[in-house]
């Protein structure tokens, strides 16, 4: 098989897709889709651009959830696409299309509440919430904080709830991973989960060795 060297304008090959409520200093909160996210252990990694008021609102207060939806919720998802919770639309996003829109759950037909350990929303209809607050952030390698730096978060999720009908039988902390089906994407596009390929070796460990 032959490869041939590209030069790709992004590397997005397949991430499941979050709505990430966060909120300001007055309690307002702003959620937004996005997919540059992933878990080490029970600490979230994010990644986006400071132009976005989600990146201003985790800076100023630090609270989150990180609500997962599932492939069914792909066009709640889909009519938060190009909306901004920044009044006025910082130009770069205007170009391409950006809108304001104060009450983003409202578009998308959604609906949330506060979370228990934290002020952000958690959005009924996405059968997983992570409640978490940031305990680190920095910009890429040689960048200057502001509206063109990507920002990484690290944040530590402090409780977990889950739908009832994605958990593994006979469990109390296990969901099982062929009733979850995550919404993913990849270069732009939104994808579901296939069935499973094969049993993991992996698998053969307890998860309970991973805490």
């Amino acid at each position: 098989m032959q490869h041939t060297q590209i030069d790709p304008a992004i590397l997005y090959f397949g991430t499941p897709v979050v709505l990430l409520s966060t909120v300001d200093a007055e309690g307002v909160t702003n959620t937004a889709p996005m997919s540059s996210v992933f878990w080490l252990g029970h600490t979230a990694v994010l990644g986006m651009g400071g132009r976005s008021q989600t990146a201003r609102n985790l800076l100023e207060t630090g609270e989150c959830v990180i609500n997962l939806p599932s492939a069914p919720l792909v066009s709640a998802v889909d009519a938060l696409a190009l909306t901004t919770g920044r009044d006025p639309v910082p130009v770069g996003k205007e170009r391409v299309g950006y809108r304001h829109v104060p009450d983003k759950l409202a578009t998308a037909g959604l609906h949330g509440r506060p979370g228990d350990t934290v002020r952000a929303e958690r959005i009924d209809e996405c059968p997983v919430h992570l409640e978490a607050r940031v305990v680190d952030a920095h910009t890429l390698a040689g960048q200057e904080p502001g509206d063109d730096a990507t920002f990484l978060f690290e944040a530590a999720v402090s409780r977990v709830h889950v739908h009832d009908d994605i958990r593994a039988t006979g469990t109390t902390n296990r969901i099982d991973p062929d009733r979850w089906r995550p919404l993913i994407m990849a270069f732009q596009r939104f994808y579901g989960l296939a069935g499973e390929l094969r049993p993991s070796r992996l698998a053969t460990i307890d998860e309970e060795w991973y805490r």
